[in-house]
């Protein structure tokens, strides 16, 4: 199943195109934050019935530390919402469909990445 990063959802939204796949939790509160109060309820409810929800486990968490510990003893630390995106794919076996390139340095922890046209 396909990984939707929070650009690749913008986008979607914006050009009112739709795949089928999921988003990490934290992609939707990323979404939902940006937004006016009045728009937040409505643009939930259409991500929750749109995409499957994927919640952050004791997985998740495992494969984030273990990727942040790396990165870090290298210098190199990528933002937290895009580190426990792609420890979301990685541990469901997911491919991140993103248009990030900072998501390339995280092919070698097993990160799938789509490509994008």
């Amino acid at each position: 199943m396909m990984l939707f990063d929070t650009d690749v959802i913008t986008e979607m939204l914006r050009k009112r195109r739709y795949e089928v796949g999921a988003i990490s939790i934290i992609t939707l509160i990323e979404i939902l934050r940006g937004l006016k109060t009045e728009k937040r309820e409505k643009v939930k409810k259409l991500l929750e019935e749109s995409f499957d929800i994927v919640n952050i486990n004791n997985q998740v968490i495992e494969t984030y530390c273990s990727i942040y510990r790396n990165l870090k003893e290298k210098g190199l630390l990528i933002p937290d919402a895009d580190t426990l995106i792609a420890a979301t794919a990685i541990s469901n076996n997911m491919t991140l469909k993103t248009r990030d390139k900072h998501f390339k340095e995280l092919k070698k922890f097993g990160l799938k990445l789509a490509q994008l046209k």
